[in-house]
């Protein structure tokens, strides 16, 4: 295996990682600041989302063919 593949094949399993866990915490955000829960256990989910977001926009910015 050469470099350039294993750095693809790393990429690509962050990337789905990354989407995963953007749209279920998404989607707990969404569910838990509907409900009557704890605010900061919706907020916190909400974080994790931005995070997630801000995580795939360097990852699409650093891996984009020039």
């Amino acid at each position: 295996m050469t470099e350039n593949s294993e750095n693809s094949e790393n990429t690509g399993f962050l990337r789905t990682l990354l989407w995963v866990v953007l749209v279920l915490s998404a989607a707990a955000n969404a569910i838990l600041s509907s409900t009557s829960t704890n605010v900061f256990i919706g907020a916190a989910f909400g974080v994790i989302t931005l995070a997630c977001a801000a995580g795939l926009v360097v990852q699409h910015y650093r891996h984009r063919e020039r």
